[in-house]
């Protein structure tokens, strides 16, 4: 594969010209941007790949969700639905996908829904009779049909865009000019001990405009492994044989978490958003303890229902100066 995206180097151009053109046309209001005149929040990337992007937006939904009605708008990745859904007592993981699955098994009073049309999601959630008052967009950057109040963009630490090409050879979904359309950037997925002096050298490889401020994150991770049977200290794996089972697109921070605690596991990696065959399940069944993410746990967890060997390690984002980017979101917010 690394090869053959190297072979691929002479369309790179060519994708650059169609994307910077698109970008272009709806900058000039060539192709027409819907706006709103309530709160609308777009979290999203420049590249494929993993950056972050459920658990900013669970931060976001913890921030906002005491003082407003809220909403999740995600288009619903490899879900077995078409269209508009909104997520109730009796949605699977399979009617809306494991990301939103996740926010509406995690926040009771959160609307969550999915649609790949943004823009005719945003207006079927507002028909509703307790229509929210602030739509959170998962992964909508690119969704340029909505133009939304206000944006974050996500980086990884080990992968800025800044230092990454347009597909097929690189990983970018469009040129980094793009970047300029956000309000906040955040760099995720830090290691705890960075300094300020390699923040500094990412903030100029960045190159913000000015006025765009540069925010660094980490992932908090839990002390307790959560089941459906009960919980878990963390603690209690020294010393135990278990298997470590990944769906993501970059299990390398959570690899890096357990092997610090010098823990005594195997890694079964698969692709992001794997659905997980029959007999891979079968096979899944017979391990004696198996630890996985939350996002995992939420396609793995309906095959689990009569058994307790299967957990996860929740995460949370911890944000440097996150006093100065609550009152950021607040702001745009309040101005509603």
């Amino acid at each position: 594969m690394y090869l053959l995206r190297k072979l691929l180097l002479p369309i790179v151009p060519v994708y650059y010209v169609v994307t910077w053109m698109r970008n272009k046309l709806y900058d000039v209001g060539v192709f027409k941007s819907t706006e709103y005149n309530f709160p609308v929040i777009a979290v999203g990337n420049l590249s494929v790949g993993g950056t972050g992007k459920t658990p900013m937006i669970e931060y976001l939904v913890r921030l906002l969700k005491e003082d407003r009605t809220l909403a999740t708008l995600s288009r619903g990745y490899r879900r077995q639905t078409k269209g508009f859904l909104l997520a109730n007592d009796e949605t699977t993981v399979e009617d809306i996908g494991d990301e939103p699955f996740q926010f509406h098994s995690k926040f009771e009073d959160l609307l969550v829904c999915v649609d790949e049309d943004r823009r005719h999601g945003i207006a079927e959630l507002r028909k509703l009779k307790s229509a929210p008052e602030i739509i959170l967009l998962d992964d909508a950057f690119q969704h340029r049909k909505v133009k939304a109040g206000f944006y974050v963009l996500l980086t990884s630490y080990s992968k800025l865009y800044a230092n990454d090409i347009l597909l097929p050879t690189g990983d970018l979904r469009e040129p980094r000019s793009g970047a300029k359309r956000a309000d906040v950037i955040v760099v995720t997925k830090c290691p705890n001990n960075l300094d300020e002096v390699e923040k500094t050298e990412i903030i100029k490889q960045l190159n913000p405009r000015e006025g765009q401020e540069v925010f660094f994150s980490s992932i908090d991770y839990s002390s307790v492994l959560k089941g459906q049977k009960g919980d878990m200290s963390l603690d209690l794996l020294k010393g135990r044989k278990f298997t470590l089972v990944t769906g993501i697109a970059n299990p390398k921070p959570f690899l890096q978490y357990l092997e610090s605690f010098k823990l005594d596991f195997k890694h079964l990696n698969f692709k992001d958003h794997h659905d997980f065959s029959e007999s891979e399940i079968a096979m899944l069944k017979n391990e004696e303890l198996i630890i996985t993410t939350e996002k995992d746990y939420m396609r793995l967890s309906p095959h689990f229902k009569h058994q307790d060997n299967l957990f996860y390690l929740p995460i949370e984002v911890k944000l440097d100066r996150a006093e100065l980017f609550n009152s950021k979101v607040k702001t745009f917010v309040n101005q509603f």
